[in-house]
């Protein structure tokens, strides 16, 4: 990436321009578990050979690597979306406390919508909850310059940066100029327990720090280049940041004025007074929480927010043009005719196609998970019961079980990614063998993480970078904690599987199944040729239960799309009646 490449431009995802700051900024090390929508940022980091990019078994770890980097001297970056922060939300406040040696910049993208999300908690108040300044890019050209100018500002007020975005901005392509790598020098590491060791007698000095800190970065704010206004002689004066504010520009045109705030926390107080008293009407523009909304109002600044926009996912220019001037905002063509329901599915050939078959066949209770199998709440396979976060099955399992009873004990399953496992998991089956349970559980094992795009894990045997390395052994580890049954089952062979499932909940002591098979996107996965009904089908419908997309009904009866299938052959193990059979 080196020689003379100024003034050249590309078109960027926000993801790849925040990637292509943190080169430009000389940063050294980048830790990050994968998670939509903040999961390209990692992976555009790869093509930076001169930055040690990782993905940690889960979000803590990353932030304390990342932690320990800038400790060390070096400028480093954790990357992760919004629930991510809540799991790395330990070292990250403490690290407000004791500041950084090299630049130290938190990347965290929100997902207004839910997209692909459990919730749609606004990330902002972890900024003022924690004391870590955040910055908010609006389109890439700003993820980049940000990004960079994130480093400055951590270095020179020694502290964290926060950089938040959005499913949006990461998402969205726009136009970033390049520039060189700044080849930052690796900062002198000294010895310094005052600083770094965070017991409370250093601690309480430390805080003092971060207080002074702040108060000279809302003096910053003030001035701050990436707070501005633009001002087109209107009466109607709108606060925004974010991609929130390109909507507005979008709605409004130039019949508003604009405050863009870049650092939304802190945020200018004197700025934002000066800018509500040239103006008649003043509209806090925000998704979600009505962040800058209360800071106005805290000023004594009466604004319009909330009570015209949602706290509820995204925003449109439409909506925004119908709040503020009371006017449609464009044409919006309504389609009459009816739109087919596309509900989301899991891939022809997913391997935990064949484990949620056999658990709706059983009637377990299922504690689910986060990944691809949450889909196994979706009909016709409708069988998990709860999904609230990464390892959430595991323990949420044992607390029914000691709550009702061990028979429940025996009638309830966890499932849950090979990478969530490690994530997250371990420490719940430990609690189970600890604290006496006997519940099971049902490791997902398709050799990949598959919901975010095919990220190596601890259990795949590879680095990012497609390096070789030790490959987690999950009998062992499983074994390790203390769990004496543990059994490897493949998920397709049904009639095993379902053998192995009933045999393993009778048992009163804890056990592990280990459903293994590889996601069929992967390259490594070759299946042929496709599966056909033959004529002599008796119409039971079984294979429907299936909720195979390639699987459909035609004239009554079930029917094979060829251009669907894949060829993996679950339907064939469960058709009762031997009428499926695979062509090559």
């Amino acid at each position: 990436m080196k020689g003379n490449i100024r003034n050249m431009k590309e078109l960027m995802l926000g993801n790849a321009a925040v990637a292509r700051g943190a080169y430009e900024a000389g940063v050294r090390v980048v830790s990050s578990y994968p998670g939509t929508p903040s999961t390209e940022i990692t992976e555009n980091i790869v093509k930076y050979n001169e930055i040690y990019a990782e993905w940690a078994p889960n979000e803590k770890v990353a932030a304390e690597v990342a932690i320990g980097a800038s400790i060390g001297g070096a400028r480093a970056m954790s990357c992760m979306k919004h629930v991510g922060l809540n799991v790395m939300a330990d070292p990250v406040f403490t690290a407000s406390y004791t500041g950084v040696n090299g630049g130290l910049v938190f990347c965290v993208a929100d997902d207004q919508g839910m997209h692909s999300s459990q919730n749609e908690q606004d990330s902002r108040h972890y900024a003022e909850a924690s004391k870590i300044p955040m910055l908010e890019p609006s389109d890439s050209a700003e993820c980049k310059e940000m990004t960079k100018l994130a480093y400055t500002l951590s270095e020179e007020y020694d502290c964290p940066m926060f950089l938040r975005l959005s499913t949006r901005v990461s998402h969205s392509q726009s136009i970033v100029e390049l520039e060189e790598s700044s080849d930052d020098e690796l900062k002198e590491y000294k010895k310094d327990p005052a600083k770094y060791v965070m017991m409370p007698a250093n601690a309480i000095k430390r805080h003092v720090v971060v207080e002074e800190r702040l108060r000279k970065m809302e003096e910053y704010a003030e001035i701050a280049p990436i707070n501005k206004k633009e001002e087109n002689g209107s009466k109607i004066g709108i606060i925004s940041a974010g991609i929130a504010y390109l909507y507005a520009k979008e709605a409004l045109g130039d019949k508003a004025d604009y405050l863009k705030l870049g650092m939304v926390y802190p945020m200018p107080k004197k700025l934002i007074q000066d800018f509500a008293a040239k103006h008649d009407k003043i509209y806090v523009i925000e998704e979600l929480d009505p962040v800058i909304e209360k800071h106005c109002k805290s000023l004594g600044i009466e604004v319009i927010g909330k009570e015209a926009f949602t706290l509820l996912g995204e925003y449109t220019p439409c909506m925004i043009a119908k709040a503020v001037l009371g006017e449609d905002g464009g044409e919006i063509t309504e389609l009459t005719e009816q739109i087919p329901v596309r509900p989301p599915v899991m891939c022809a050939g997913c391997p935990h196609r064949g484990t949620f078959y056999v658990l709706k066949k059983l009637g377990l209770n299922v504690c689910g998970d986060i990944g691809c199998y949450t889909l196994g709440a979706v009909a016709p396979l409708s069988s998990m019961d709860t999904t609230i976060c990464m390892g959430a099955s595991v323990s949420a399992a044992l607390g029914m079980a000691k709550a009702r009873g061990n028979e429940f004990a025996k009638k309830t399953v966890s499932v849950i990614g090979d990478s969530t496992f490690i994530h997250s998991g371990i420490t719940g089956l430990i609690d189970i063998v600890y604290n006496k349970g006997i519940n099971t559980v049902i490791i997902l094992d398709n050799s990949i993480t598959g919901m975010t795009g095919h990220q190596d894990n601890p259990t795949t045997g590879y680095t990012i970078r497609g390096e070789e390395t030790k490959q987690v052994n999950l009998i062992t580890l499983c074994k390790a904690v203390g769990v004496e049954n543990v059994v490897v089952a493949d998920p397709f062979d049904l009639k095993e599987f379902e053998r192995v499932v009933k045999e393993e909940t009778a048992k009163s002591e804890p056990s592990v199944i280990i459903a293994q098979r590889p996601c069929a996107l992967l390259k490594t996965v070759k299946y042929t040729g496709h599966c056909k009904i033959n004529d002599d089908c008796k119409n039971c419908k079984l294979c429907m239960k299936l909720g195979c997309p390639a699987i459909s009904l035609k004239d009554g009866k079930p029917y094979i799309d060829e251009s669907q299938c894949n060829g993996c052959g679950l339907c064939t193990n469960a058709c009762p009646f031997g009428c499926i059979k695979k062509e090559d």
